[in-house]
């Protein structure tokens, strides 16, 4: 390109280029970067501090920035050239790292650029376990620092069994933990499980004999529920010291008052890997006390709802004339000659404050199977729910859409004998959904939802939806 006509692309040419520099860098992993002084300090008060302070650093041709990864710093660079960057310039790899350094330099917008992407792209769904690891080791773990929050938010809606071994770190796991512990905020992983991770976890680190062995010895609740007889546990292994060193960071963030007793007398005990101090309290304090576990997980307690089981059907008088009401209200399908999606909404009304949760069954998927809630006013049963301004659903290609605006890639796809559990917070006003067992974070853009909503599904033939509680 010839010079000239673009300042931004003139000013490309002098990234990490030797040829104009006039400064070199030499980063935390040894790899050597170069600058323009005169840029970086116009740029950076931390740079002019550094590179024009009347030291030696203000002669000398080279600095060292033993904090800083070169990962990190070429963002950096790329940044104060430009005054900006590309999404696809950040990756897994150097997010943290970029985040960490535009944090040392002062350079607040490009710390928001970094969030904003991070939150509005596949990044905090497809890679939050890593980026929470290598952020709990790169920075201090305080509450003001939102890259922080947004991450841990981003890993406390996944179950942790849905998080392979070696994506989230013991580090990354403590953090995860600590920022939860006694919070309360959304979070998916029942406490049992919460435990059975993180000693998986710390065996993993101790020896594969030792993780092989608590991978047999501490099933997974769907397990624990799907067996006639609690499985047999072992006494103390071999190296249940070594695992119960390597545990002891996480075990303070547990919280065993939130487990059955049956597990902590038949699984969890006889393993040896938790301080008897810890078991013999939990044992106290149900024998002292009525306090029984509430739901088993920690975070936002569930409010009380009236609605019973029966109260979850379709409501007739508010459906798509080519849809049919069966199985005494509890079940929707549509006409084989309905090919354009029409809803129909269920009786329940949620208004004003509480959380609300209620599973769909895709008994039969159509060419687009929707779920969601809508509220009353301006809304036509006839037409499409996620083109309505007020219809919010999600889709069976794994989108959401309202008021016509579609965006992709929320979730997985989902057909026939799927179960959708909507997670409708009316105290925030947002939703989220779990889809076959993997809970997904809230949708960002639904941030302002109204005070009065119903449940509503939207399909075409051959359809066939069932409602149910959660």
């Amino acid at each position: 390109m010839t010079r000239g006509y673009s300042l931004e692309q003139d000013l490309k040419l002098l990234i990490n280029n030797p040829k104009y520099s006039d400064i070199e860098i030499l980063c935390e992993d040894e790899k050597k970067l170069y600058g323009c002084r005169a840029i970086l300090a116009a740029r950076s008060e931390v740079f002019d501090r550094l590179l024009y302070n009347g030291m030696k650093e203000s002669y000398e041709k080279q600095i060292s920035l033993p904090k800083i990864n070169s990962a990190g710093m070429e963002i950096i660079l790329e940044y104060t050239y430009t005054g900006s960057i590309k999404e696809e310039s950040l990756t897994k790899d150097n997010t943290v790292e970029a985040f960490y350094a535009a944090d040392y330099f002062q350079l607040p917008d490009l710390q928001d650029f970094i969030m904003k992407t991070v939150k509005n792209t596949n990044f905090a769904k497809n890679y939050s376990p890593e980026l929470l690891s290598k952020i709990s080791e790169k920075m201090p773990l305080t509450e003001d620092n939102n890259f922080l929050n947004l991450l841990v938010e981003a890993v406390a809606v996944k179950p942790l069994n849905d998080i392979e071994f070696g994506r989230l770190s013991i580090a990354g796991l403590q953090c995860l933990l600590s920022c939860t512990y006694e919070k309360e905020t959304p979070f998916a992983t029942p406490e049992y499980e919460v435990f059975r991770y993180s000693a998986i976890l710390a065996a993993k680190q101790v020896s594969n004999d030792a993780h092989k062995l608590l991978m047999r010895q501490l099933p997974t609740l769907e397990q624990l529920e799907n067996e006639t007889e609690m499985i047999k546990v072992e006494n103390k292994f071999t190296d249940h010291q070594k695992v119960a060193k390597k545990l002891e960071p996480l075990t303070k963030f547990i919280d065993f008052n939130q487990i059955k007793a049956r597990i902590l007398v038949e699984i969890i005990e006889p393993l040896g890997i938790i301080p008897p101090e810890i078991i013999v309290s939990v044992y106290r304090r149900r024998a002292l006390s009525n306090d029984l576990i509430s739901n088993g997980i920690r975070g936002r307690p569930q409010k009380s709802i009236d609605f019973v089981e029966s109260d979850y059907v379709w409501d007739e008088s508010v459906c798509g004339p080519k849809l049919i009401i069966d199985d005494k209200g509890k079940v929707v399908r549509a006409t084989d000659d309905l090919y354009i999606c029409q809803n129909v909404r269920a009786k329940m009304l949620f208004e004003n404050n509480g959380i609300f949760e209620w599973d769909v069954i895709i008994e039969k998927d159509c060419s687009a199977s929707w779920v969601g809630v809508c509220a009353s006013e301006n809304f036509s049963y006839e037409y499409f729910a996620g083109n309505q301004p007020t219809g919010w659903v999600l889709g069976s290609d794994g989108s959401y859409c309202n008021s016509g605006k579609r965006i992709g890639n929320y979730c997985s796809r989902f057909g026939d004998g799927a179960k959708i559990t909507v997670h409708l917070d009316m105290d925030n006003r947002t939703c989220a959904f779990t889809v076959n067992g993997t809970k997904y974070p809230k949708v960002s853009l639904w941030d302002n939802l109204p005070s009065k909503l119903y449940p509503v599904v939207s399909l075409a033939s051959p359809g066939r939806f069932r409602i149910q509680s959660h």
